[in-house]
């Protein structure tokens, strides 16, 4: 190195060394480029040319003034409220990031839970994943005391990601160790909700009843009292795996906790009983929700229907059909198809034919192809 870069590398130490960030910095001043003017260099015995010009100092970038601004408003003896002020105005979770970077390293102080949940809520948003998932292990690994509000964050954020499922599982345990940060509603819906998004085939429902059946235990045994949503969550999740009583059961309760049933409720018994084959129940069910007022979903309608048609009760069937059209619903293909064809095997084609021209008139969305398919396959049965 010649001597005039060792001049300027001592001036520039004993003159501007407050304008040097810090080099803990994350990348939103780390990754900006570096704007120093060259210096004619020479080997050390030649002296410098007369003639070179002077070094300038480089040009601090928006960012790095940005930072060195909030610094300085962080006073000595910054408390916790200060620190998340900051974090808070901040927009670039980068930046954010770099300040909550800074003040940990601060003699006298240490980040509580809310500088965490404040810091984590700004990485999430920001979609700085990999910046969260490690300030969540820094939280699971006991860097600040426990907070509800803390914890069901983690949670949420560890819920949508798809293979982070156990970790949140994790904190949720760590809740059920702790005196002062017990599980609350928020955190059992965060849990049963991402359980029933796994509900997509009978297997694997039947490995995830056991957690729903686990957690259903433990918000009980601590005090936690569910609302309809909750229980329409742990309804649905009997009910997608055939266990109708166990379904019912929670149904008989609800009143217990205050909660009043609704169109998803009477839904999901119905929709499992009918699949159960338990029929007479399920339109039981149905009964009861339509002497309420209340409108069941489109597919607890066509699952009610098929199964009165499987069943030869035609006249039920078409009733319900029906009312379906009535609230603006359109059953599928298969929902009219099975209906119809099973009317050509009870004898009555020309009853087919008749209910297939008014259920056209009164359903905009079947179509003309959709009524031609369907009128073929009624004329092909009535041959047969």
């Amino acid at each position: 190195m010649s001597a005039i870069i060792r001049r300027l590398i001592l001036l520039s130490y004993a003159n501007g060394a407050r304008n040097l960030y810090p080099p803990f910095l994350s990348s939103a001043v780390s990754r900006l480029p570096l704007c120093f003017f060259s210096v004619s260099s020479s080997s050390p015995s030649e002296p410098p040319e007369s003639h070179s010009s002077p070094s300038r100092t480089r040009t601090r970038t928006p960012l790095e003034t940005q930072f060195e601004t909030w610094i300085q408003n962080l006073k000595p003896g910054f408390t916790h409220s200060d620190v998340v002020a900051a974090l808070r105005a901040q927009s670039d979770p980068d930046l954010a990031l770099d300040i909550f970077r800074w003040t940990a390293q601060q003699r006298g102080y240490k980040h509580n839970h809310e500088a965490y949940h404040t810091m984590i809520k700004q990485a999430i948003t920001g979609k700085r994943n990999k910046f969260a998932e490690t300030l969540i292990e820094e939280v699971v690994a006991g860097a600040c005391e426990m907070s509800v509000p803390l914890y069901n964050c983690i949670i949420r954020f560890c819920c949508g990601r798809k293979f982070l499922l156990n970790r949140a599982f994790d904190v949720y345990n760590k809740m059920l160790r702790s005196d002062n940060s017990k599980p609350d509603l928020e955190t059992y819906t965060l849990l049963l909700s991402s359980l029933l998004k796994r509900f997509n085939k009978l297997n694997v429902c039947y490995v995830y009843l056991h957690a729903v059946r686990s957690l259903t235990k433990q918000m009980k045994s601590s005090g936690v009292i569910p609302d309809t949503f909750v229980l329409n969550m742990i309804i649905k999740a009997y009910a997608k795996c055939l266990e109708v009583d166990e379904a019912i059961r929670v149904f008989r309760e609800m009143p217990l906790y205050g909660s009043e049933p609704n169109a998803y409720t009477y839904s999901y018994l119905t929709k499992g009983l009918c699949e159960k084959g338990r029929l007479e129940q399920g339109l039981g069910f149905y009964k009861e929700m339509r002497s309420k007022g209340i409108v069941p979903s489109g597919s607890c309608y066509m699952v009610l229907i098929c199964s009165l048609a499987m069943e030869r009760r035609l006249d039920e069937a078409v009733e319900v059909v029906y009312d379906m059209l009535a609230n603006s619903m359109s059953p599928d293909m298969l929902t009219y198809n099975t209906v119809l064809a099973e009317l050509c095997r009870e004898g009555r084609g020309n009853g087919a034919l008749e209910l297939l021209e008014e259920w056209k008139k009164r359903d905009p969305v079947m179509g003309e192809r959709n009524y031609r398919t369907l009128m073929d396959e009624v004329y092909f049965l009535n041959k047969g």
